[in-house]
């Protein structure tokens, strides 16, 4: 079954996994100096928030397959959805090894599919030596634009 994806950029991350270890009555699956992690049931949710973005509040959101049928079944979608579509491959990114393509929809969101296929002790890896990041990792890399940061307002809606 899969799962939800968000991940949001955070400018103090102990004050933020203190207020998220409340709202969802639960403490991170995942914590690291610079990231942490909630695996959520109810409902079913993979919610991460990290300082390494540009600004605060939406990087990405995005699908979590859980084995390589479900991510085929998604990168068929998202080839459907959009021809520019990046394609990783195998990565290391949010202290985990990975499989996963990117598209972004009209409004500049990057979604990320991918499968988890173990741990990693590094945030994010380089596909060679001396080379960017094999992702923006996290960082809503994507074909066409970056997503969009999200503005916390006080009035209500939805």
């Amino acid at each position: 079954m899969k799962r939800f994806h968000v991940h949001l950029h955070v400018d103090d991350l102990a004050r933020s996994i203190a207020f998220y270890s409340r709202l969802f009555a639960a403490q991170p699956a995942r914590v690291e100096a610079d990231y942490a992690k909630w695996m959520l049931e109810d409902p079913r949710v993979n919610f991460a928030i990290s300082t390494r973005g540009h600004a605060s509040g939406l990087d990405h959101l995005g699908i979590q397959a859980e084995d390589e049928a479900e991510l085929a079944e998604l990168k068929a979608r998202a080839q459907a959805a959009d021809s520019a579509l990046l394609d990783e491959g195998e990565t290391v990114c949010c202290y985990a090894r990975s499989e996963k393509h990117w598209v972004t929809d009209p409004q500049g969101v990057a979604w990320e599919h991918y499968r988890t296929m173990g741990a990693a002790e590094v945030f994010g890896a380089s596909r060679a030596a001396g080379s960017e990041p094999a992702s923006a990792c996290c960082t809503g890399a994507a074909p066409r634009g970056k997503p969009v940061a999200v503005a916390v307002t006080t009035t209500s809606c939805c």
